[in-house]
């Protein structure tokens, strides 16, 4: 009889967790959400959304700026995971590697700009903490974290990107057949 006491205890337990989880996500992360996303749509309505776009399209329009400067520029303003946002303004084929650059950003930015993933601060603190041990200064860590992360988002995006178009053409390929 204990065994279906602990077992029926258990299952109820596991919701009860789950409730617990979901008030955090609603007490926490849900509220700042929603205040980002209507102050990012309210700036793109007073900047105007012609602007934004055309922005945009000039950063993304060049290989090399939408693998490095469109991610970082996201992660700075929008932080995490708020940045993905500015996939939007990509075509359909580059979104997926606009993803995978920026989430790839998502620790490096912390050195040099620890707003920008303030939960994931610990990473880069771990590491520091074994950098400031060994009497180093953390600045050359952090722009080069900063630096190295800019090239590998941007081996990361064109690679992406030619995968994504290497799939669509198959899928396609395959529809028509």
């Amino acid at each position: 009889m204990d065994f279906f006491v602990h077992l029926a205890e258990g299952f109820i337990g596991m919701f009860q967790e789950g409730g617990k989880t979901f008030m955090g996500l609603v007490t926490g992360i849900i509220p700042t959400l929603v205040c980002l996303i209507t102050a990012v749509n309210a700036f793109i309505k007073f900047v105007g959304e012609e602007r934004i776009e055309r922005f945009a399209s000039k950063c993304t329009g060049n290989i090399i700026l939408r693998y490095t400067l469109f991610p970082v520029l996201s992660m700075f303003f929008l932080t995490n995971p708020m940045a993905y946002t500015f996939g939007k303004f990509l075509p359909e084929h580059q979104k997926p590697a606009f993803y995978d650059s920026a989430v790839s950003f998502c620790h490096p930015i912390t050195g040099l700009f620890p707003h920008a993933n303030a939960s994931e601060l610990f990473v880069y603190m771990g590491i520091a903490t074994g950098i400031t041990q060994l009497g180093l200064s953390l600045g050359p860590l952090a722009i080069r974290y900063f630096l190295v992360a800019i090239v590998i988002i941007l081996i990361r995006g064109i690679v992406t990107e030619y995968i994504t178009k290497m799939m669509m053409k198959r899928r396609e390929m395959q529809a028509a057949a």
